[in-house]
C-alpha cells in the first residue's frame, strides 16, 4: 500500500494497522481538555494574530478543523498524499472533472453509476467535454481502452465493483495502459471501501468516494471525497474545492468521521451476509442470474480476489420473468426497505431501472429491467435470507 499520508501528532505515528488509524488518524485528544472525540467547530471565520497571519483557519469554506479530521483520516486509509471532502459524491466527482477542458474526451465504464453518466453526459457534454463507454472488465483492458481512446483522451474513470452489475476491472492493468498513453485514472471505490481495496497502490491517480455509504454507514449523511496520490495533482482539485465552496459542513464530516472508526468491523459483516444472500439467489429457480464477485463463476472473481480484501456487501440479480417478477420483488419484501442508496447498516432493495439508473435510460449504460439490486446490511443473515426467499417464493 501507498504509505504517504499527513503525519499524525500526539503520539499516533508508527501504528500502521487500518483499523487503528480508522480510529486515530488526525483525531488526536483534545489539547485543552483532553476530550477524545475531536469538536465539531462551527466557526465560520477565525481570529487571525495580525493581517493574514492566522493559525491554519481562516474561513470555513476554506478550511475547518472538523473537516480537517476528516480528511486526514480518510487520506491516511486510501494512502493519500491529501484528501479532500465534499458536499456530496456528484460533488466530489465534479471536482475532478473540473480537471478536463472543452475539448477533452473521457472514457467511462459501460456500467456505473446513474448519477455520474449524468453528470458526464448532460452537464459536460454541453461543455465541450466528449465521452466514450468501453467495457474494460474483460481479459484485455489494455485493447479495450485503446479502442475507445481519441488524441484528445485526457481521463479514464473507473468503477470496480460497478454499479449495478458488481463488474470488476483490474486497476492496475488499467492504469498502466492509461498512464502510457497519457491520460489520468480515476477510480470510484464507493463500493469497495478503502477497507477492501485501495487504487492508489495499484496505480489509479485519484480516488472518489460517495461517504453517504459505506463510509458514514448509517443513511444520516451526504458526504463525498477525493483522494489524491500527487501533490501537485491535489493542489488542482484543492483549488476547485475552495473555489467553488461545495463543501461539507462541520456536522456532516463529525458523522462520516464517527461512521468511518467501525468501517472495518461493519465492512467484515456486510461481505459475510452478502456471501449468504448470492449463495442463495444462485439456487433459486425465480432467478436467472447473481451478479457478485464473490462468486467463482463471476468473470471478475479472480482479479477480485486479487486485488480486494473481501467481496463487499451489495448483490444484484435478474429474475426469470423480466421486468414484472423484478418490480413484485423489490416491493415484496418486509426485511429489505425499497429505497435508494447503500451502504449502511439496515438492509436496500431497489430496481435500479427506474430508480437510480433512470438517467442512463437509451444510452450504452442502460440496466436490464429485470434487475433488482440489493445493498445487504447487518442483520441476522437467516432473517435475511427468509425475507428474500419469501419475496420470490410468492413468485410461483
Amino acid at each position: 500500500m501507498n504509505s504517504r499520508r499527513p503525519e499524525e501528532p500526539g503520539g499516533f505515528k508508527g501504528f500502521e494497522g487500518f483499523e487503528t488509524r480508522a480510529i486515530h488518524a488526525g483525531q488526536e485528544p483534545e489539547r485543552s481538555t483532553g476530550a477524545v472525540v475531536p469538536a465539531v467547530s462551527l466557526a465560520t471565520t477565525f481570529a487571525q494574530d495580525a493581517v493574514g497571519v492566522h493559525r491554519g483557519f481562516e474561513y470555513s469554506r476554506s478550511g475547518n478543523p472538523t473537516r480537517s479530521a476528516l480528511e486526514a483520516c480518510l487520506a491516511s486509509l486510501e494512502g493519500a498524499a491529501r484528501g479532500l471532502a465534499f458536499a456530496s459524491g456528484l460533488a466530489a466527482e465534479d471536482a475532478v472533472l473540473h480537471l478536463m477542458r472543452p475539448g477533452d474526451h473521457l472514457v467511462i465504464p459501460t456500467d456505473a453509476y446513474g448519477g455520474t453518466f449524468r453528470l458526464v453526459d448532460r452537464v459536460w457534454g454541453p461543455l465541450g467535454v466528449s465521452h466514450t463507454a468501453a467495457d474494460l472488465t474483460g481479459g484485455d483492458p489494455a485493447g479495450a481502452l485503446a479502442s475507445a481512446w481519441t488524441p484528445s483522451t485526457r481521463m479514464v474513470w473507473v468503477e470496480t465493483p460497478s454499479n449495478p452489475l458488481l463488474s470488476i476491472v483490474d486497476i492496475a492493468a488499467v492504469s498502466e495502459a492509461a498512464h502510457e498513453r497519457g491520460a489520468l485514472v480515476v477510480v470510484d471505490n464507493t463500493f469497495a471501501t478503502p477497507y477492501l481495496q485501495q487504487p492508489l497502490s495499484l496505480g489509479a491517480d485519484m480516488v472518489v468516494h460517495s461517504t453517504t455509504k459505506y463510509l458514514g454507514g448509517h443513511s444520516d449523511v451526504v458526504g463525498g471525497f477525493v483522494a489524491v496520490g500527487d501533490e501537485s495533482l491535489a493542489d488542482r482539485v484543492a483549488f476547485y474545492q475552495n473555489a467553488a465552496g461545495a463543501v461539507p459542513g462541520p456536522l456532516d464530516c463529525y458523522l462520516v468521521l464517527r461512521g468511518i472508526k467501525t468501517l472495518a468491523v461493519r465492512m467484515d459483516r456486510h461481505c459475510a451476509n452478502a456471501a449468504a444472500v448470492a449463495a442463495m439467489l444462485s439456487r433459486h429457480p425465480a432467478v436467472r442470474r447473481v451478479f457478485y464477485p464473490g462468486l467463482e463463476s463471476h468473470p471478475g472473481h479472480a482479479t477480485a480476489a486479487r486485488q480486494m480484501r473481501g467481496f463487499g456487501g451489495m448483490v444484484s440479480f435478474v429474475l426469470a420473468g423480466g421486468e414484472g417478477a423484478a418490480l413484485k420483488v423489490a416491493g415484496g419484501t418486509s426485511l429489505f426497505t425499497l429505497a435508494e442508496s447503500l451502504g449502511a447498516v439496515e438492509s436496500l432493495i431497489e430496481h435500479p431501472h427506474r430508480m437510480t439508473h433512470a438517467s442512463a435510460a437509451g444510452s450504452p449504460l442502460e440496466v436490464d429491467p429485470g434487475l433488482v439490486r440489493l445493498s445487504v446490511g447487518l442483520e441476522s443473515a437467516g432473517d435475511l435470507l427468509t425475507d428474500l426467499r419469501t419475496a420470490l417464493d410468492r413468485l410461483g
